[in-house]
């Protein structure tokens, strides 16, 4: 066998018997729980720094990241793929993971984790496509977003302060892990982009009266901004965007929906401009 495949077995296999090893706690304390499970609020996440993520998929992905977890608990159904098992760990029973999670069925691993502080640096990313959200409020709108940024490579998405919390446990879900690889930075949006385009950096705006996506010039980089679910891109902010687009319709005649859900258009945005790179 080859050495490093069986380095690879052997270090699973240890990890397993430490898991094994170790004893179920009979309870979690009572401030333990009542910490846990006040982080499905957002001013106790703002407190304490703190956010929860639930799921194998998840877990796994925050483990591999950059990002600061501060405890991990977890049952005997939690399959561990080849972490290393330190002093975050914690088994407990299901009866007490019931207790914790936020899901309807609870899942085998809950992690605690600390929220990060990004700040950002338009000279850093001025070669970079991003996206940035005017009070984009509906949680699932927001992680199925994140989602879509890590999906098409973009690793920093710009957000209002009123737009939804990207910390909060169903965006976190929502966004399949890619939270651990996309930045979420909230900040005076127009400051911002007053900032961007001083670098000469493009701003695009999603409008229903802008130039057709698919015949406009688009570069490879900008700073994309999409607009609250039923107001749109705010004045103020409209008032800095350089490029107007829209994404066409193609009914001939007859009636259609007025608007796309920024969801759905964020992902035709980010299909289109990396199209261009093809």
């Amino acid at each position: 066998m080859h050495k490093k495949c069986h380095k690879a077995i052997k270090n699973v296999n240890s990890s397993k018997k430490v898991l094994g090893l170790l004893k179920f706690r009979d309870m979690l304390t009572a401030n333990t729980i009542k910490l846990i499970k006040s982080l499905q609020q957002k001013k106790y996440r703002k407190q304490t720094g703190l956010f929860i993520a639930e799921g194998q998929r998840l877990v796994d992905d925050l483990l591999t990241s950059s990002l600061q977890i501060k405890s991990i608990y977890f049952t005997e159904l939690w399959n561990n793929t080849g972490h290393s098992i330190d002093n975050r760990f914690v088994k407990i029973s299901h009866k007490d993971m019931a207790r914790i999670s936020g899901l309807i069925t609870a899942s085998p691993v809950l992690a605690v984790v600390s929220t990060p502080q990004f700040v950002f640096n338009i000279n850093k990313s001025s070669n970079s496509l991003m996206l940035a959200l005017d009070s984009v409020q509906d949680p699932g709108n927001m992680g199925t977003i994140i989602r879509l940024a890590d999906w098409f490579g973009i690793r920093e998405i710009i957000c209002t302060p009123d737009s939804a919390d990207a910390f909060a446990p169903k965006v976190v879900q929502a966004t399949m892990g890619a939270i651990a690889r996309v930045k979420v930075i909230y900040t005076n949006l127009a400051t911002t982009i007053a900032d961007a385009k001083m670098v000469k950096v493009p701003v695009y705006g999603t409008f229903l009266d802008g130039n057709n996506i698919y015949t406009h010039n688009l570069q490879k980089n900008g700073i994309v901004v999409l607009g609250n679910e039923g107001k749109g891109i705010s004045k103020e902010i409209e008032n800095l965007i350089s490029e107007k687009i829209t994404i066409p319709n193609f009914v001939e005649q007859g009636n259609t929906s007025e608007s796309l859900n920024v969801a759905m258009a964020t992902a035709i945005v980010c299909s289109e401009f990396r199209r261009r790179m093809v």
